[in-house]
């Protein structure tokens, strides 16, 4: 993992890094968000949670084997937005698993649990989807 994080003020926070295309960078995303966002309690999991499913779909829809996925965190007053960029042409769009799929249910939960998302084209192949969850101020 290449990290390139810059805390500007205790209220405006901006890290930037990259993730090889491996199940383990969902946990390493969630402990970057934990490490240098300052979101405790509720606000803090959520985000966390949010996130996990970005880089999820981005792993398992988004990033062929061997390219990395970009990853930038930015609080600003009372938000964050969570951006998750990969080299894939899939677009996510919600739908409705059925009860026994294993899969389907993550844009229904960030749908739930985002004031917004998108998603936004990127320089080169693929795409940057974002949510962006309100937040109380700072420290």
């Amino acid at each position: 993992m290449t990290f390139d994080g810059e805390q500007r003020d205790r209220y405006d926070q901006l890290v930037q890094f990259r993730l090889p295309s491996h199940p383990r960078s969902v946990g390493r995303a969630r402990d970057v968000l934990r490490t240098n966002i300052d979101l405790p309690g509720d606000p803090g999991e959520t985000a966390a949670l949010l996130l996990s499913e970005l880089v999820t779909n981005a792993l398992r829809h988004g990033s062929p084997p061997g390219r990395d996925i970009a990853v930038t965190l930015h609080r600003v007053d009372g938000l964050i937005r969570l951006e998750v960029e990969d080299a894939g042409d899939f677009l996510p769009r919600p739908r409705t698993p059925g009860l026994e799929d294993e899969c389907g249910r993550g844009l229904a939960l960030i749908e739930a649990l985002a004031d917004d998302w998108g998603v936004a084209p990127r320089r080169g192949p693929g795409k940057r989807v974002w949510v962006t969850l309100k937040v109380s101020g700072g420290r």
